[in-house]
Parts: C-alpha cells; structure tokens; sequence
C-alpha cells in the first residue's frame, strides 16, 4: 500500500481516540465521588427512630390529687392508673410512675436513705443494681433522690425481661412523706417528663 495512503486512516484512529477520553472526563475518579444514600445504607428521609421507652415531646400532663392526701403531682394525659392500698401506679408500655404517701416524723436524708431505705429496696427490687443517693432541688423545696438499676417487666411475646432505669424522688411536708418513683428503659431519654412529674409536686388542698 502506498505511504500516502497510511496517514489519513492513521488520523482518523487518533481522532476517535481523543474524542473517546473526552467523553469519559465528566465521570469523577474512582473513590472521589459521593456515594449515593442507597450504597451506605442510610435513607436521610427515613423518620426518626426514638429508643424504646422515649415519652414524646407533645405529652401532654395533667395535675393528679389524691383524696385527702394533701398534695397534687402532675401525670402523663392518658396513661392507665391502677391503686393498690396508698400507692397509685401510671403506666403506658414502657414506662411507669408510682405514687405513694404515708406518715413520717421527719424528712428523709441522704444517710437514713443510704441506711435504711437502699437496703429495704435490695431485698424486695427484682434486679436491683447500681444504687445512688443524692439530694436535688425542685420546686417544692428539697428530695431525696435514689437511682438504681432493676429488672422490667417481661415481654408479653418472649417473656424476656430487660433492663430499667428508676429513679426514687422522696419529699416531706407537715408530717407526710411523698414518694414519687419513676421507671423505664434503661437509655430511654425521658430527663424532661420526669422534670415536669417532679417539679410539679404542690402541697396543700
């Protein structure tokens, strides 16, 4: 074949290969690119999922008086109420607040808690771990407060029983102790309804 002939199919060949890198310089090198949400796994428009036993922010509360007791506390709207003798339990899945006075000669402290009231509550709370007493400050004036660890109530399905987180609030007025325990799932972030449960506690009526 004649040398003339050779050049120009030589230029077309060099031509198609520059237009082909051309065309391919829109696409990001590998592992520079953004990975599209379905590669990692995470859906940015999937709702918010709250760990188990999380109170909702728009609870809703209302203020409960027992008859003759002398005080008001306010309480979860809508949550189921069970009394047993002078204690009154709410309940909603999860989570649990049990309300409960009686006579007493003077307030509780943090040494008569941490001598008499941790160990009674050893022997007679399923699970019981952790213990820590403390005096806080609400609305109503000073409480002893007992945290601790104990077993929740078994699952319906599986009969497997996790793990709640307790805190027992202690208040006294004018010869009567108010005891305010709250529980739920251990990691639940409900530090805001049990704010409002405790700082509601209004004496008098």
């Amino acid at each position: 074949m004649p040398f003339r002939s050779i050049v120009p199919v030589v230029a077309v060949v060099l031509a198609a290969v520059a237009a082909a890198g051309c065309g391919s310089s829109s696409a990001p090198p590998a592992g520079t690119g953004s990975a599209p949400a379905a590669a990692t796994g995470v859906d940015p428009n999937a709702p918010e999922v709250s760990p188990a036993g999380d109170i909702p922010d728009n609870q809703a509360f209302v203020a409960f008086a027992p008859r003759g007791a002398g005080f008001s506390v306010k309480v979860p709207e809508g949550w189921s109420r069970t009394t047993a003798g002078d204690a009154t339990t709410f309940t909603d899945k999860l989570n649990a607040i049990r309300i409960e006075s009686h006579p007493a000669q003077g307030a509780l402290t943090a040494a008569t808690a941490t001598a008499g009231a941790v160990p009674q509550l050893a022997t007679s709370v399923e699970g019981f771990a952790s213990p820590k007493v403390s005096t806080v400050t609400r609305s109503s004036g000073r409480a002893v407060l007992i945290t601790y660890l104990a077993a929740a109530r078994p699952n319906a399905v599986t009969g497997k029983a996790g793990t709640d987180a307790v805190e027992r609030y202690s208040f006294f007025r004018g010869g009567t102790e108010l005891v305010l325990t709250l529980s739920g799932p251990k990691g639940a972030d409900n530090v805001d309804p049990w704010r409002i449960v405790t700082d509601s506690v209004r004496w008098g009526g």
